[in-house]
């Protein structure tokens, strides 16, 4: 209820702006509100947002001849995002704050009114039509923070509005603070020919990011970036019903479209393995984590408004089902994505595969000693602690007189940081062996922490 009445709301914000401001006219005298009219507007750029690089009026207002105060690169680099991506809505509604700045409120009303057209269910471009249209003769203090809007009284209401704000802040953060091309994600070490793209969540940016696999040698390329709404509150994940995103390694089991689901998921969803086998092991709760779509009536949703989901608003999730494979593309959720440089990347990178192909080598001279040493103290498997799994293998290898093991399409994720305080990467792969009396061929999944004696494997399944 609070939710549909907060649409009607802003949806009907600007005709309650032209009554506001019609009624501010009639009690003005006529040579001010001629006056307003030529300045354009009386609002000045640190108190609506100031979080463009667009420059001030030297008396500290909008400029009434603002166009050149809009820095070319900046609209050339919203306008290649609108021309890569037409539906990138984020990058026209960039746009109008722009112009909003420099005090082109024509150039900005009309961008704004194309952008209402596109996408009519996008509330924060309503709100910010009605502070345009209130601009004209007062000052607004920020996004949704004029006379208007502050006569509604219902606490919830303004609750709601305060999520719109906290949505459009979250927005120019990420526009303000962009990873330079230089830098790439941790987590991704290596992903296998299998692995078309890999999905990033930033939560404290409220940021989803897609990586394109380019090669074995070189690191994946960011092809698409969106914002996105996480768990009502912060932090990780522990137990079911927290409210928390969950953060680490977790991969798309399937795709549910959208008439198997109730309108709250949008187009559909892709669920995700939580609780993960490290999950289970820390003793974490809870299921049904999924990344989804938006209700029907709704762009997007507020930074923090979800039940522990991923929620992508459903334009954006429509232009990437296509490339996400269940089975095999990664999820990774972190608190704050961590980026490197290409040299801690690649030493990361080959430490790992190295200790990979060590562990196999090991594992195939029947030397069942040295390939044990390769396990830490800590381990399990499926029925297994590090006792009963040297137990097993021991009385195994009596029987073989040779072993021929291989692994290839191999990728390798790190784990966030903040999920475990640990070192830990998830290393995936096909694995192919074959001895004097057994021979096998399956997908297996190793975690591997770092200690002080290197890599160790802390889990082994399929």
């Amino acid at each position: 209820m609070i939710h549909h009445s907060l649409q009607k709301l802003i949806y009907l914000f600007s005709a309650l702006a032209v009554v506001f401001i019609v009624t501010f006219a009639f009690a003005q005298k006529e040579a001010s509100v001629q006056n307003n009219e030529a300045n354009t507007a009386v609002q000045s750029e640190q108190t609506y947002l100031a979080k463009l690089d667009v420059q001030p009026a030297s008396n500290g207002l909008l400029a009434s001849k603002p166009q050149t105060a809009v820095p070319e690169n900046l609209i050339a680099e919203l306008d290649q995002r609108i021309h890569a991506y037409p539906q990138d809505y984020e990058a026209s509604l960039l746009k109008v704050f722009a112009y909003i700045e420099a005090g082109d409120l024509k150039t900005a009303s009309i961008l704004l009114n194309d952008l209402i057209r596109k996408s009519p269910e996008f509330k924060l471009a309503h709100l910010v039509k009605g502070d345009l249209l209130a601009m004209q003769v007062t000052s607004v203090q920020g996004v949704g923070q004029n006379d208007v809007l502050a006569s509604f009284r219902k606490p919830e209401l303004q609750t709601e509005l305060k999520k719109l704000r906290d949505e459009v802040n979250i927005r120019l953060e990420n526009y303000h603070q962009k990873i330079t091309q230089q830098k790439i994600p941790r987590s991704l070490l290596l992903m296998s020919k299998s692995v078309k793209v890999a999905v990033l969540i930033d939560k404290s940016k409220n940021r989803l990011y897609v990586f394109q696999r380019q090669s074995d040698l070189l690191p994946p390329k960011l092809v698409k970036d969106f914002y996105v709404s996480t768990g009502k509150l912060r932090g990780n994940k522990f137990s079911k019903g927290d409210l928390k995103t969950p953060e680490g390694v977790y991969f798309v089991t399937r795709w549910i479209p959208d008439g198997r689901l109730p309108d709250k998921y949008g187009i559909g969803a892709f669920p995700v393995n939580y609780p993960n086998e490290l999950d289970i092991r820390l003793g974490k709760t809870g299921y049904g984590i999924w990344l989804h779509g938006t209700t029907s009536d709704s762009y997007s949703r507020p930074p923090l408004d979800s039940e522990g989901c991923v929620v992508l608003p459903n334009i954006d999730l429509n232009s990437i089902k296509h490339l996400v494979t269940p089975g095999k593309t990664p999820m990774i959720i972190a608190e704050s994505i961590e980026w490197v440089d290409y040299t801690s990347w690649s030493r990361l990178r080959e430490d790992v595969l190295a200790s990979l192909e060590t562990w196999r080598r090991d594992w195939q001279s029947l030397d069942v000693d040295k390939y044990l040493d390769h396990y830490a103290d800590n381990f399990w498997s499926r029925g297994h602690n590090i006792r009963s799994w040297r137990a097993r293998k021991k009385v195994v290898s009596r029987s073989k007189k040779y072993q021929k093991i291989k692994l290839d399409d191999i990728s390798l994720f790190a784990y966030p940081d903040s999920a475990t305080q640990e070192d830990i990467v998830v290393a995936r792969f096909h694995q192919s062996y074959q001895s004097n009396n057994y021979k096998s061929d399956m997908d297996k999944r190793l975690y591997l922490s770092k200690n002080k004696k290197g890599w160790k494997i802390i889990f082994e399944g399929k």
